[in-house]
C-alpha cells in the first residue's frame, strides 16, 4: 500500500461509504466521499484523488454520466476509476470499461477484496508516474 494515497468514494449509500472509509483509513489511505455524481466530480476536482470508487446508480448524476465527466476533464481523466455496483448486465460492464473504468466490482462485494484491488491500482499508478 502506498502511504497517503487519496481515495474518493462516490456512492449514495451512506452506510457503505462509512464502512469503506473506516476500512481504507485503517489501512493508511486518505478518504474523501460524495453521495452523488455531481458532488463527486466537484470533489474530484478539489481533492485530486489517486483513485475513485464509483457507484453506477445514484441520484442527480448517475455513474455513467459521472464517468463521462471524469474522462472528459483533462485534470481528472488519468485517475483510475473502479465501478462498484449491483448492475450485472454485460452491457453495463463492457460499457463502463470501454468508457474508461479500470475495474468493475459487483455488489454485494468483499470490502477486503475491493481494498486489495485499490492497492493494486494505486501501486501501478505510482510505479508508472
Amino acid at each position: 500500500m502506498t502511504p497517503n494515497a487519496k481515495i474518493l468514494l462516490i456512492d449514495d449509500d451512506s452506510l457503505l461509504l462509512a464502512l469503506l472509509e473506516r476500512k481504507l483509513t485503517a489501512r493508511g489511505y486518505a478518504v474523501a466521499t460524495a453521495n452523488d455524481g455531481n458532488a463527486g466530480v466537484e470533489r474530484a476536482r478539489a481533492e485530486h484523488p489517486d483513485l475513485i470508487v464509483l457507484d453506477m446508480m445514484m441520484p442527480i448524476m448517475d455513474g455513467r454520466q459521472t464517468l463521462r465527466a471524469i474522462q472528459a476533464d483533462p485534470a481528472l481523466s488519468a485517475i483510475p476509476v473502479i465501478m462498484l455496483t449491483s448492475r450485472r448486465e454485460e452491457s453495463d460492464i463492457v460499457g463502463a470499461i470501454e468508457k474508461g473504468a479500470v475495474d468493475y466490482q459487483l455488489k454485494p462485494f468483499s470490502p477486503d477484496e475491493l481494498i486489495a484491488r485499490i492497492g493494486r491500482f494505486i501501486t501501478k499508478k505510482k510505479v508508472e508516474a
